[in-house]
């Protein structure tokens, strides 16, 4: 069901505030089209459904790297530990190389590009998109998961990169 938006919807710098005090988890999304890598840096990365096992991340509409991980075959959720910012921007930067070194990373089932030392992977075939404003919702059907280590997981808040601290 569609409805009318208001005529003066919140402001984006005032959205952008309000979200910023909401702490997310950071994760790389990875996929390889044409034997060529892309990757990007995603926070909005969340599970969907446990059955069938779905998970969804969005990505700006305008993002150089989305057309390349659109057309892949499968793609990886990287989830990233407490000590991996560093690798975190390097996959948000634009003009970079982001699989070089000193990225260390290696082909997983189907070719996906996989980040070694994550707390976790997971491999997925896309399931759906959606386009909502100047994003892309997308969903994938989860094909397999690994954790690995059960370190601290790395978040992203107020505009920076931290750690979760345990009461």
């Amino acid at each position: 069901m569609t409805e009318t938006l208001p005529a003066r919807p919140v402001s984006g710098e005032s959205f952008k505030r309000a979200l910023a005090v909401h702490a997310s988890g950071v994760v790389v999304i990875t996929g390889q089209t044409e034997g060529i890598p892309a990757g990007l840096t995603a926070t909005s990365f969340s599970s969907v459904s446990l059955d069938p096992p779905l998970v969804s991340f969005c990505v700006d509409r305008a993002s150089t790297t989305w057309p390349a991980l659109r057309r892949a075959d499968h793609f990886a959720v990287n989830v990233l530990a407490s000590h991996q910012a560093e690798l975190a921007t390097r996959f948000a930067a634009k003009g970079e190389d982001r699989f070089a070194e000193p990225t260390r990373w290696r082909p997983g089932r189907f070719g996906v590009p996989l980040l070694q030392d994550v707390s976790a992977h997971l491999i997925c075939l896309p399931y759906d998109t959606v386009d909502l404003g100047d994003h892309t919702l997308v969903a994938g059907l989860v094909l397999e998961a690994q954790a690995h280590t059960p370190g601290r997981p790395l978040l992203y808040h107020r505009g920076r990169f931290g750690r979760f601290l345990a009461h």
